[in-house]
């Protein structure tokens, strides 16, 4: 059984890809700092697959402790979740974000080059194209400043561990999510924000739960068919899965070349309205909304081409976005329920 470190195991994706690496039989260690989830979630994984992971609550700013964690284990691969990851957050507290997502990554690499480790996955973002010139995106399109920090700090992490490959001869693969939404199939692990949610669905499902009054919909003049900006939403396992996808073709040899890099999406854009729609109907509810400005660092328009993953690590998404939509809501009665106890 190969062991898989894991760091930011505990949040959303992370946990959802804990999950799917468990019942592809690998050993998985975990490291999170509970920054933006709640230690709840370890127990949830264990329900799930039987299996409770090793965890350590650890900063990865603090050199120290991941060095030892790298002593107390042998990996054969790391997959690195960890990061600050709010758009307008990362407007308002740009160094804040510089520092985490940036010295974590770098404290993490330096472990793998002193253990002669290889076999690396980065969870990147579609925000590192900036605003894309023609849609859909692929690997080849061309990278743009980045609208946000949160955006800034993936580009610079992609620079990093290119130069971290070349200079120390390791193989590593990026994966560029769009945008990832639902929760898993048990309803036991599902998007869990600390406060108020960044994102556009966990804030609609809690406005369907009466949690929030109404839904802040930001910007109804963007170039698009209604006025609200489009974006690519990937059904969290599915996502999850493609970490299992690439971790194998690593694990076995099969990439290409010491770096490589994935769109995971769906091919499908979505606008704002559209989601709000669509949820309201497979869930038979109503969103009450507001139109609000626009933020800073958000982009118009970006949904992805994804066929080089397809074609290279045999994975594509399976899951329509209404049964993505009704797997948030499910979620979220879970977790009403949960209240009550």
């Amino acid at each position: 059984m190969k062991t898989i470190l894991v760091t930011g195991g505990l949040g959303y994706i992370g946990s959802h890809t804990v999950v799917e690496l468990i019942q592809s039989n690998y050993k998985v260690i975990i490291i999170d700092d509970l920054s933006n989830t709640n230690i709840s979630v370890l127990d949830s994984i264990h329900k799930i697959t039987g299996m409770l992971p090793t965890f350590y609550p650890y900063d990865l700013k603090n050199e120290a402790l991941v060095s030892k964690v790298f002593n107390q284990h042998c990996f054969d691969g790391v997959i690195h979740f960890a990061a600050y990851k709010s758009v307008g957050k990362s407007q308002k507290e740009p160094l804040h974000y510089y520092k985490n997502n940036l010295y974590g990554l770098i404290n993490l690499l330096q472990e793998m080059e002193r253990n002669t480790l290889t076999n690396f996955i980065f969870s990147s973002s579609c925000t590192v194209y900036g605003q894309a010139d023609k849609m859909p995106i692929d690997e080849n399109t061309p990278l743009k400043k980045p609208e946000s920090t949160y955006g800034k700090t993936k580009q610079m992490g992609e620079e990093i561990i290119e130069d971290f490959v070349k200079a120390y001869t390791k193989k590593a693969t990026i994966l560029r999510y769009f945008n990832p939404i639902g929760s898993h199939p048990s309803g036991l692990i599902g998007e869990l924000p600390n406060g108020a949610p960044d994102n556009l669905i966990p804030y609609v499902a809690q406005v369907a739960s009466g949690i929030r009054d109404y839904l802040s919909i930001f910007g109804k003049n963007y170039p698009t068919p209604d006025g609200t900006a489009i974006r690519d939403y990937i059904y969290v396992k599915d996502l999850a899965e493609a970490h299992v996808s690439s971790l194998n073709n690593l694990l076995n040899n099969t990439q290409k070349q010491g770096l490589d890099i994935y769109n995971l999406g769906t091919g499908k854009g979505h606008s704002v309205l559209e989601i709000v729609k669509t949820f309201e109907k497979v869930n038979l509810l109503k969103i009450p909304y507001k139109i609000e400005g626009k933020r800073p660092g958000d982009i118009t328009i970006a949904y992805a081409n994804a066929n080089k993953a397809k074609n290279e690590l045999n994975w594509q998404t399976k899951t329509t976005i209404e049964e993505a939509l009704i797997s948030v809501w499910n979620w979220q009665k879970t977790l009403k329920e949960k209240e009550k106890l």
